[in-house]
């Protein structure tokens, strides 16, 4: 028998693939199935942004680049981040990376190990718990609650930290809630963290321009008190329908950047070099697929929340960013994972069942918006006959 490192069977999963490879299967067994599990925009990336890639190709980029990322790639997201933020970050500040997972796995690796903590939001993107788990860090999940407004709370939050804590991991706009933490709230955080100046923050604004009805991802770059151990994670693939470009970048403190180098030159030696280059067209090239793009996902939006709060034992928080619902189903009667499993294999809806994205999951689903409306129409009605029709078995079983 072969005998692993135990961190590898502390490694847990995210779902979401699970679910598409079973839908996928269903899919080619021929059945009609409405995919709102995956969290990827149905859009083609922008033209502009292929041809920049094949350009790449064509003029010989073909070999390694550096380990963060070619120059005028990390001096596109400088550009980038001054325009969305309004605050300078040097491109020697800056890695590119080869999606958003490198930079979780990456900052929880370089704090978690045996006797730390690190806090991260829950429900939250499930990868945060898992890579703590694999560096045998103890998790310890900051709630996000409906209550709330699925916005972390700043006093909660503090409440959590120890002088075992190495690690505090933010996300808003939110996976899988949708949630926005205003201004005020991360204000009162930051203020709080003066008081735990060894405490490491890693702030996932991968949905940062993602938001509706006016409001504002408000990014913790924003607070220079905080710079010198913040560590922001973002990147492609939302904002420009780019999911299997598999390209990201990160901002890192100076005390931590080589680090980061060093561990690309260990783990993924460089980002591919086509990729950088389209990255860069995405960014500088022209945003308007970008803002047709966010009108159809606030048009499916408001169709999602309508649909979702006309079905019986179902309500649903208008989400105010990302491309998610996160509806609660408490009063359907049923846990969570067996209604997202029965709806996908008896209605042919696949969606995720809010466990999967953490303890306090229990009681929601996760829908993605990322769906056409035609098919977000026909997804919902085929919930409602679904929860009609077991509600009538349901009932028939207590009156037998």
């Amino acid at each position: 028998m072969l005998h692993t490192n135990p961190a590898f069977d502390r490694i847990g999963e995210e779902n979401a693939f699970a679910v598409l490879a079973r839908a996928t299967a269903l899919a080619h067994q021929g059945r009609d199935i409405i995919n709102l599990g995956i969290g990827q925009p149905d859009f083609h990336t922008p033209e502009h942004i292929v041809e920049a890639a094949i350009k790449a190709l064509r003029d010989g980029h073909h070999g390694y680049t550096p380990a963060t990322g070619i120059l005028p790639a990390r001096e596109a997201v400088s550009r980038r981040t001054l325009l969305t933020t309004g605050v300078e970050v040097s491109p020697d500040n800056i890695m590119i990376l080869p999606g958003g997972k490198p930079t979780m796995y990456a900052a929880i690796v370089m704090f978690g190990e045996p006797g730390a903590e690190i806090l991260y939001p829950d429900p939250g993107f499930p990868i945060y718990r898992s890579m703590i788990e694999f560096t045998g860090a103890k998790p310890v999940p900051v709630p996000i609650r409906e209550e709330n407004g699925f916005a972390f709370s700043a006093d909660e939050t503090l409440s959590l930290v120890t002088p075992k804590t190495r690690l505090l991991i933010l996300n808003s706009p939110a996976n899988p809630t949708g949630g926005i933490t205003p201004r005020e709230e991360i204000e009162k955080l930051v203020a709080g963290l003066a008081r735990y100046p060894d405490v490491a923050i890693m702030s996932d604004e991968i949905y940062e321009v993602m938001t509706y009805d006016g409001e504002e991802a408000t990014s913790l770059l924003k607070f220079p008190e905080i710079r010198d151990r913040l560590i922001v994670l973002n990147g492609w693939s939302k904002t420009w329908a780019m999911t299997g470009w598999r390209l990201g970048w990160s901002i890192w403190p100076d005390q931590l950047y080589d680090k980061v180098r060093k561990l690309a030159v260990n783990c993924w030696s460089c980002v591919n070099a086509p990729a950088q280059f389209a990255g860069i067209a995405a960014i500088d090239g022209p945003q308007d697929e970008v803002d047709k793009m966010m009108r159809a996902f606030d048009a499916r939006r408001k169709l999602v929340v309508e649909g979702l709060n006309g079905l019986e034992g179902i309500s649903c928080r208008t989400p105010k960013g990302a491309f998610y619902a996160f509806p609660n189903i408490s009063r359907t009667g049923w846990k969570a994972k067996k209604l997202a499993s029965a709806l996908l294999e008896e209605a042919g809806v696949a969606l995720i069942g809010g466990p999967d994205f953490g303890i306090l999951g229990e009681g929601y689903i996760r829908l993605s918006y990322a769906n056409s409306e035609e098919n977000i129409l026909r997804a919902i009605s085929r919930m409602a006959e679904f929860l009609s029709e077991a509600g009538e078995a349901r009932g028939a079983e207590r009156t037998s």
